[in-house]
């Protein structure tokens, strides 16, 4: 749900704001514009792809199996502020499979 995040914008997660007026994705902590409303707010972000098998260490000791999904199998996709570096999100997605777009508001009810 959005809130009034001050300044013609709207709250729409932890760290962007949609600005209602121009229809522009903003980050709310820098004020970095990310690009139209109408598309992806990822394509606007730095994007940095991460090994599973860095997130989720190994058991100590060693086992053959632990909580890191297979590299091959899986990727996981951190989006971040191109001005700022806050992170916006963090996606766990099969190789191959494209960014996914989340949040599609109806900026016509939002303005």
């Amino acid at each position: 749900m959005a809130t009034d995040s001050g300044a013609g914008r709207r709250r729409i997660t932890e760290a962007l704001d949609l600005d209602a007026a121009s229809r522009r994705w903003v980050c709310n902590r820098c004020g970095h514009d990310l690009g139209p409303a109408e598309r992806n707010y990822k394509e606007g972000c730095l994007v940095h792809e991460r090994d599973p098998r860095e997130i989720h260490v190994p058991f100590d000791p060693p086992t053959e199996f632990g909580f890191s999904p297979h590299p091959e199998w899986c990727r996981i996709v951190e989006f971040y502020c191109p001005s700022c570096a806050v992170m916006f999100d963090v996606e766990y997605l099969p190789p191959g499979h494209p960014i996914t777009h989340d949040i599609e508001l109806d900026l016509d009810a939002v303005g």
